[in-house]
């Protein structure tokens, strides 16, 4: 490998400690990956700023980086939404310990970093001056924007390996930087009308709920989409954001996207039809009174707040006011300033709304005394907030429905719903119980020399998303309709194929290895940036690239033993775990 003589420099301590650590972090993610050379980025976005979000691991982690006059960042880096609009506390409501403390806490420790604030969970919406280039990107909706849309290339990276490379200014040329990578996997034929830009959120969630885990996704799920019509910038955002829940970095779709590259076959074709659509408004609708209404997932921009002033203002027009501010919309500063100067904003406060800045509907930690079930127009917003990071009953309605209901809190009568594990579907797994002993060979991280470990195997070929579905606290996988849920991953050999959702899972994974609640190795079948950066930067056992699929031959509570030798991991699983 062909490392660059800056980042060698930053390697040997010459620069100091920060960016030695980062560019460990950068050459641990090039081996893995099989890259075998560095590239130059343009411009990085960093994810990971609500005290929700990082949590505990995100603030000792950066406390452990403060005090290095050298660990600044290279390259322009811009920041991702914070947890609360610090301006409006008190209307939100806010019950968290020291919440506001703990949020300027990790604002400032990034701002020391050299990083731009901008609070922004849409930094391709006005939020940087150039889109084209290498981009190190660690927000999944911008990723998936990014890539699809624009001329910014960027991988799917972490907050850790995003901030990794805005500390050297390096990446690993590997992934998405290859056009050879940048193919379609998975075929949607859509066969219905599509007038909102919520009918296009509900579609890339639905693609991402039709995916199988036998279906061969190395880069994660691209779809190309036939059939769609012109679109809005908005309907466009609400695509890429929703499709990006489920780890889909890019997506072509025909008339909107440059054109899709041939490819000679598909991992699956889906039909996305009328029938289809109607069905999932059905199943998202609110069945229960309806306690607040959220904009802006990811952060809204100009169009959808003039669009949902328009539908403000028509009830308006007929004397009628939002009552106890049911309405908040969420946007970043600049777009705030926009509708600032054109009367959007006047209109919006004057009906009753609460427009918030430097924050976003999933990242906010609610007032479950007040709010316990929410109404979006977002399926992004839906992913995450009936998720373990919120754990609230979340309905989907476009703009005008969700502005119905913020007048009118009977509307939908009853009482509020309430999460129950017990309907989840159950995730299609193609694991079945294995016999006999078996020995594997994989290889391990440049940044660990030696180790030997052997426990108890947890094991899973459904990827696992850290953020909202592993308790941060407890280390527990709580999502329901997951094989492993409600199974400790503390002490264990967790296996599974790769993290998915948040990029802000390496933060989560961190929090629990602080604390003792994290695992005692991790394979990885395939290549992970949302889980490798943890267990680089502590030291925590990794391995992949195996000979064998560890995901399929071995057993939840096999006795597993592993050690690393000159790069090479070996494996062996013994006293085989008894059917069931």
């Amino acid at each position: 490998m062909d490392v660059p003589a800056e980042l060698l420099s930053m390697l040997s301590g010459e620069q100091g400690p920060t960016r030695q650590k980062a560019s460990r972090l950068v050459v641990d993610l090039a081996v893995t990956a099989g890259a075998k050379q560095f590239v130059r980025a343009e411009h990085a976005h960093v994810s990971g700023v609500s005290v929700i979000t990082g949590g505990h691991g995100l603030r000792r982690f950066l406390s452990d980086l403060s005090g290095d006059p050298g660990g600044k960042v290279t390259i322009p880096t811009t920041l991702n939404s914070a947890g609360c609009d610090h301006e409006k506390m008190d209307e939100m409501g806010i019950d968290h310990p020291n919440f506001l403390e703990q949020q300027f806490e990790i604002i400032h420790s990034y701002s020391e970093l050299g990083i731009e604030a901008t609070l922004s969970c849409t930094p391709y919406d006005r939020g940087i001056e150039s889109e084209d280039g290498i981009g190190s990107w660690a927000e999944s909706n911008a990723v998936c924007f990014s890539n699809s849309y624009t001329s910014l290339i960027t991988n799917r990276e972490s907050g850790l390996s995003a901030l990794a490379t805005a500390l050297t200014g390096w990446a690993p040329l590997w992934g998405l930087h290859m056009v050879e990578n940048r193919v379609p996997n998975i075929l949607v034929n859509v066969e219905c009308e599509m007038d909102d830009p919520t009918d296009w959120s509900i579609l890339g969630d639905w693609i991402g709920k039709k995916i199988m885990p036998e279906w061969e996704l190395p880069w994660g799920p691209m779809p190309r989409i036939t059939g769609l019509p012109p679109a809005s910038f908005e309907m466009r955002k609400a695509l890429t954001a929703s499709a990006a829940n489920y780890g889909c970095p890019m997506l072509w779709a025909d008339g909107l996207t440059n054109d899709a590259p041939e490819t000679p076959s598909y991992q699956g074709v889906l039909t996305f039809t009328q029938d289809e659509l109607d069905r999932r408004y059905q199943e998202l609708a609110p069945r229960g009174t309806v306690d607040l209404v959220v904009i802006g997932c990811p952060q809204a921009s100009v169009g959808e707040a003039r669009s949902t002033a328009a539908a403000v203002r028509a009830r308006m027009e007929l004397g009628e006011a939002i009552p106890d501010q049911r309405l908040w919309v969420f946007m970043s500063s600049h777009n705030y300033d926009l509708i600032a100067a054109d009367g959007t904003l006047d209109i919006l406060e004057e009906a009753g709304a609460l427009v918030l800045r430097d924050t976003c509907p999933e990242v906010t930690p609610y007032n479950r005394s007040r709010y316990n079930h929410l109404l979006t127009n977002s399926l992004k917003a839906e992913h995450y907030l009936t998720s373990g990071l919120n754990r609230m009953p979340t309905s989907v309605a476009n703009i005008q429905e969700c502005v119905s209901h913020a007048f009118d809190s009977e509307l939908v009568s009853g009482d509020r719903p309430v999460l129950d594990p017990g309907k989840a579907k159950p995730m299609v797994t193609s694991k079945s119980h294995k016999t006999g002993d078996i020995a594997a060979r994989g290889v391990g991280i440049p940044s660990q020399s030696s180790w030997k470990v052997s426990g108890r195997a947890l094991v899973t070929d459904v990827p696992i998303t850290y953020l909202g579905y592993v308790n941060r606290d407890t280390g527990v996988i709580e999502e329901p309709g997951h094989p492993l849920d409600g199974a400790p991953i503390e002490e264990t050999i967790l296996i599974y194929p790769k993290g998915s959702g948040s990029t802000v899972a390496p933060f989560v994974l961190m929090g629990l290895i602080y604390t003792g609640k994290g695992p005692k190795a991790i394979v990885n079948r395939d290549v992970c940036p949302l889980t490798l950066p943890a267990a680089s930067l502590l030291d925590v056992p990794y391995a992949h690239g195996f000979d064998i699929d560890p995901t399929i031959e071995i057993n939840t509570g096999d006795h597993v033993e592993m050690s690393l030798i000159d790069g090479q991991v070996s494996l062996r699983a013994l006293s085989r775990a008894s059917e069931g």
